[in-house]
């Protein structure tokens, strides 16, 4: 098991130079599992390609609706004190200490493209090329 961002995952159902890497690490590695957060951060991720005309409705919600299938089983609700503390000592985001904490948790890695997670927590976070190499 291991927990993807919200990128690995846009990464896997929006077309992108990405797409492939996505595609190989859910070969790789079938389990991905992500703090509840991902559903509106890829609902946003859906938005701004709804509003960009790169998506009609339909697709975007079919998009979304795969998504959670992939997840339905793998979604937690990080713990609140985990979270800040991660944020007390880092310069990431509360957004970004979910996925932080919940790989922690659950002692996995955390698979990201946000160079600020990769920088303030190596030993947890990892990149979607390193983690296929």
């Amino acid at each position: 098991m291991i927990v993807v961002d919200t990128n690995i995952l846009a990464y896997l159902y929006l077309p992108s130079d990405h797409t492939s890497l996505a595609e190989n690490l859910l070969g790789a590695h079938p389990e991905w599992t992500a703090p509840t957060l991902w559903r509106s951060e890829m609902r946003n991720v859906l938005a701004l390609y709804l509003r960009k005309g790169m998506l009609e409705f339909e697709q975007a919600y079919a998009i979304q609706r795969e998504a959670e299938d992939l997840l339905s089983h793998n979604e937690y609700l990080p713990d609140s004190w985990d979270v800040l503390q991660l944020v007390n000592t880092s310069e990431c985001s509360a957004y970004d200490c979910e996925f932080v904490a919940l790989a922690m948790k659950l002692e996995t890695r955390l698979v990201t493209a946000d160079k600020k997670i990769l920088q303030h927590f190596p030993d947890i976070a990892i990149s979607l090329k390193d983690i296929l190499h």
